[in-house]
């Protein structure tokens, strides 16, 4: 009994000096990540590099049906985005989205500055207060399909009708959930792409998002206002300008689903004799997962600029084929090649040497990276 409790005594004297460093030792220092968790802030961002080559001259001034690739034979930044957010359920709130790289000197609202490499994309106050949100300052527009952030598109290039919309607006939105599968959206703002108000008058905006069941989601939006500025950024005489935009997708299968957008734009006084002028497009797309790694996305769209206050140059319709394939890497990295071939019914694009011609093919290589 003497030996057991000698051996005890001993045991506990050696496992002292262990235990007492055990408590003593400071505590791990709170990664950032954890840190912001914890404050209720988000942080994500992304980049997107590429490259582009076409058998038509892109470059400004030469004519191009696209949006953000439009250098020759070129690799190129096109967007470095992160995101700070913080948006709880209930009360205030804000959100700041930077967009640094080439297409930001698209994307820019008015006024412009020439050649700019960087963009506040977004930034607005938030107040949540039950099924109401009310956001106050610049944000993205309702209308659709694409986006300006290339992480939420399945293809490289954007389609006609994402440059025939509006990027942002500058105003005050409120969206009101009526039910888990419907959202009605109201606001008025300075119209399109303008930080500054370029005229007087203010644009309305209306809008509604469904989901009637699961694998269907159907976004409906209305713009309506006078305008001075056309996508692109081109004067136009003021007159009341009405956009009309409907976007539906549907999953077919898990790997399989299509999406449809409409859309269609009237503007007051530009055409000759203070004329309404009209343009209108359709597009539709098919992706499916071919592999849990591997993507694969048709786009097709026609693109009708009646009175040429899209494109410049009247009674000239679009049509456009893109084949994009993706593997997704990892959840952080996806690369891309893509096929585009677009044609119009007017000789509007225009090669090296000089000749125009009717169609205009490209490819595209892309790398994106998520954080």
């Amino acid at each position: 009994m003497k030996k057991l409790l000698l051996a005890s005594a001993v045991s506990a004297v050696f496992a002292a000096p262990a235990t007492v460093l055990a408590q003593a030792k400071p505590a791990p220092v709170p990664t950032l990540d954890k840190i912001l968790e914890a404050s209720g802030i988000s942080v994500s961002g992304y980049i997107d590099a590429g490259y582009t080559h076409s058998d038509r001259n892109i470059e400004a001034p030469a004519f191009s049906t696209r949006v953000f690739d439009s250098q020759n034979n070129s690799f190129a930044l096109h967007q470095f985005g992160i995101t700070v957010a913080k948006q709880p359920k209930e009360g205030f709130g804000g959100l700041v989205n930077l967009t640094v790289g080439k297409d930001a000197n698209v994307i820019q609202s008015f006024p412009a500055t020439a050649n700019a490499t960087f963009d506040v994309t977004q930034g607005f106050l938030q107040y949540a207060g039950g099924p109401c949100i009310i956001i106050a300052g610049k944000f993205v527009t309702l209308s659709g399909t694409e986006v300006i952030a290339s992480p939420g598109n399945n293809n490289v290039s954007r389609s006609i009708l994402f440059g025939a919309i509006p990027f942002t607006h500058t105003g005050v939105r409120a969206t009101w959930a009526l039910s888990d599968t419907v959202s009605l959206i109201a606001g008025v703002n300075n119209g399109w792409d303008q930080l500054q108000d370029a005229n007087k008058g203010k644009t309305a905006e209306l809008g509604a998002s469904l989901n009637p069941i699961k694998p269907l989601t159907i976004s409906l939006s209305a713009y309506s206002g006078k305008e001075v500025v056309t996508p692109g950024g081109a004067a136009v005489p003021e007159g009341t300008r009405t956009s009309i935009n409907a976007v539906a997708s549907y999953t077919i299968i898990d790997p399989l689903s299509v999406g449809l957008e409409v859309l269609n734009v009237s503007q007051d006084n530009t055409v000759a004799g203070n004329a309404k002028g009209k343009y209108n497009g359709v597009a539709g797309y098919v992706s499916y997962m071919f592999a849990p790694k591997f993507r694969g996305v048709l786009r097709a769209e026609s693109f009708d600029d009646k009175d040429g206050i899209r494109f410049g140059t009247a009674s000239t319709k679009y049509k456009e084929v893109t084949l994009t394939g993706a593997f997704l890497a990892s959840d952080s990295f996806e690369a891309r090649v893509e096929g585009r071939r677009d044609q119009a019914t007017n000789k509007v694009f225009t090669d090296y040497a000089g000749a125009t011609s009717k169609t205009m093919t490209s490819i595209a290589l892309q790398g994106l990276y998520k954080f």
